[in-house]
């Protein structure tokens, strides 16, 4: 795709396969195409890795993180499955959302937990809200342990995963964890933008179909107990309706036994 950017005729013109759009710069439609080439753009400098929370590395773009935040604070879950913990940022990312609302905990899942990673979050403030378990998220043993992590059945559980993103070991997360999302909670299922990455510098051709993304599709179509929705923005002033996003349709929501 050619992208023209014209400030002084304030429009932007898209050029494709030998079909051409001219839109207004100052419009919905350029807001979404310039946002695109930014997140792809940003991946490749790795912009997500110059981020840290309370001192630890985030790998994420920043209003990824501001939206977990809102959902957070609107469900107030008692429970939070994180799979793929990193350097441990967005463990304690979550686990200080819930301090702030004083409510919830944050199980971290990874097939390596350094010791060095262990004794920091043992050391750390929120420690009391965080636990951490090492092994293979789909094997059954560890399932178990995220199983006796949650207390009780009324306990409001959200799951986010963010191991390894090819499609088959996503979509045997997502039917390994999926059941312990409560009614009007998510899943969420990271890095779904890979597809939009395969030709970008660092990505990779295969990425085209396998990624998360996939996976979600896949699960999808086989549990009508979720649909994929992007949960609604605190405020909202404008015209804008999309998350600029790393997790594009990476949000499932389990509905109400009622509503499906």
């Amino acid at each position: 795709m050619k992208i023209i950017i014209d400030t002084d005729a304030q429009t932007l013109a898209t050029s494709e396969a030998g079909s051409e759009e001219r839109v207004g710069l100052y419009t919905k439609s350029a807001f979404e195409t310039v946002s695109r080439q930014w997140l792809r753009i940003g991946w490749s400098l790795s912009y997500f890795n110059n981020f840290a929370w309370l001192g630890h590395a985030i790998r994420q773009f920043p209003e990824d993180l501001v939206r977990v935040q809102e959902v957070i604070y609107r469900l107030k879950p008692d429970v939070i499955i994180e799979t793929g913990v990193f350097q441990g940022g967005s463990l304690i990312f979550n686990a200080s959302i819930c301090e702030a609302i004083k409510k919830g905990r944050v199980v971290g899942v990874d097939i390596n937990v350094p010791r060095e990673l262990r004794e920091r979050i043992a050391g750390h403030n929120l420690a009391q809200r965080i636990s951490l378990i090492e092994g293979d998220s789909r094997s059954p043993e560890v399932v178990a342990k995220v199983a006796a992590a949650i207390h009780s059945y009324d306990e409001v559980v959200m799951v986010i995963l963010d191991s390894a993103h090819t499609s088959v070991h996503v979509r045997r997360e997502l039917e390994a964890y999926s059941h312990f999302v409560t009614p009007g909670s998510y899943i969420v299922v990271q890095d779904a933008s890979m597809e939009d990455l395969a030709n970008v510098p660092g990505g990779s051709s295969e990425w085209r179909w396998d990624h998360p993304g996939t996976a979600a599709n896949e699960f999808l179509a086989c549990h009508s107990e979720f649909i994929r929705e992007q949960p609604p923005w605190t405020t909202h002033w404008g015209e804008l309706t999309e998350n600029v996003t790393c997790w594009p349709g990476g949000w499932l929501r389990k509905q109400e036994p009622n509503s499906k």
